[in-house]
């Protein structure tokens, strides 16, 4: 494992954006949105994600110029077609685009169809709340997560994030896939070469998976499962998980009149690769326009705090808030750097030769 500054991870993905066609101000959000995911501890969405996109720029599959078509505009909504741009920028131009309604009118909303992939969810409703505002982030994506009961899989990860500003030294910020796991985390596993814990992913028998190179393998197949948050059945709460897929399905679709579900999948009817055509939906909502900021900052503060300082379970020391561990990690990490495992460093190795990205022999070949 080496180290790397965060400075340096960053400008090394804004080059390999910039020479994969991204123009240089979109390739700049584009990188912000990955090293915010590293920042925050979510390694399955940072730099370990960049060859994802790279892959999928070469493949065709989504474009490097992003050209968002307002199809429909209201005071306070707007329909969007992101046209199989960088998923990054459609989503930031989404969000800004919401928030900029919500400071006029006290709500904006936006939904996306034809986006891409568009990294950490957590992004953009941080956006809004780095602005006073409370933000609601969510998208579909495609299928990997199987219904309770069933072993087929038929929705995607289906993130929820949402952010609100607190008077503490960072907002409340919850970002969470809804099923048990995603598969990036499946990635960063099989980079590891760490086994899957059983009863995250299930094979079309319903029996546990654990190895991550499999796992992968047999979801690109369709033939394994995630299973929503509460596991299978409904015995913990799996329907639960599963209904807040359905609920991020219809936001993310029925309100862009994108596609859903197995129409996610990136292939056309012949088997030839077509973009994956996600939806998304965005929401911001102005503080100010219902009590003074400042007022809802100590509100929502005071509950944070409240709850972390709830009663103890045996051997615990602290009770975390959502937001709270992010902030933590992120002190951490630019001081100590990025983590780069040999397998993560051999796919940066990658794209900086066919790329003949100059500049990072230094780092990259240790």
């Amino acid at each position: 494992m080496i180290y790397v500054p965060v400075e340096t991870i960053t400008d090394f993905m804004q080059d390999v954006f910039q020479a994969a066609g991204v123009p240089k101000p979109d390739a700049r959000i584009c990188s912000d949105v990955l090293i915010s995911a590293d920042l925050r501890g979510i390694e399955s969405h940072g730099v370990g994600r960049l060859k994802y996109y790279y892959d999928r720029l070469q493949a065709g599959v989504q474009f490097p110029q992003t050209h968002i078509e307002i199809v429909k505009e209201t005071e306070t909504t707007a329909l969007i077609d992101g046209q199989h741009g960088m998923g990054h920028v459609i989503a930031y131009q989404a969000m800004r685009l919401a928030m900029d309604k919500a400071r006029q009118y006290g709500l904006g909303a936006a939904a996306v169809r034809n986006g891409t992939h568009f990294g950490i969810a957590g992004y953009y409703p941080l956006m809004a709340a780095g602005e006073g505002m409370m933000g609601l982030t969510v998208t579909n994506a495609r299928p990997a997560l199987a219904p309770t009961f069933s072993t087929e899989p038929m929705l995607g990860t289906n993130p929820i994030a949402f952010a609100a500003p607190s008077d503490l030294p960072y907002p409340f910020c919850f970002d969470a896939a809804t099923p048990i796991t995603q598969r990036g985390k499946i990635e960063v596993l099989e980079r590891a070469e760490k086994p899957v814990p059983a009863g995250w992913i299930i094979d079309a028998e319903g029996n546990p998976l654990t190895d991550p190179a499999q796992i992968l393998q047999d979801l690109g197949a369709a033939t394994a499962a995630l299973l929503p948050l509460g596991g299978a059945g409904e015995t913990m709460g799996g329907h639960k998980g599963y209904g807040l897929a359905v609920t991020v399905e219809i936001l993310s679709a029925a309100l862009s009149g994108g596609v859903f579900m197995k129409d996610l999948l990136g292939f056309a009817p012949d088997g030839s690769r077509r973009p994956y055509m996600l939806g998304h939906f965005f929401l911001a909502v102005d503080i100010e326009h219902f009590i003074p900021l400042d007022l809802s900052r100590r509100i929502t503060g005071q509950i944070l705090r409240d709850l972390q300082n709830a009663r103890k379970a045996p051997g615990q020391a602290r009770i975390y808030v959502a937001g709270e561990k992010e902030y933590e990690i992120e002190q951490r990490v630019r001081q100590q750097g990025i983590p780069v495992n040999p397998n993560l460093q051999r796919e940066l190795q990658i794209m900086r030769d066919e790329l003949n990205i100059p500049g990072c022999e230094a780092w990259l070949d240790k």
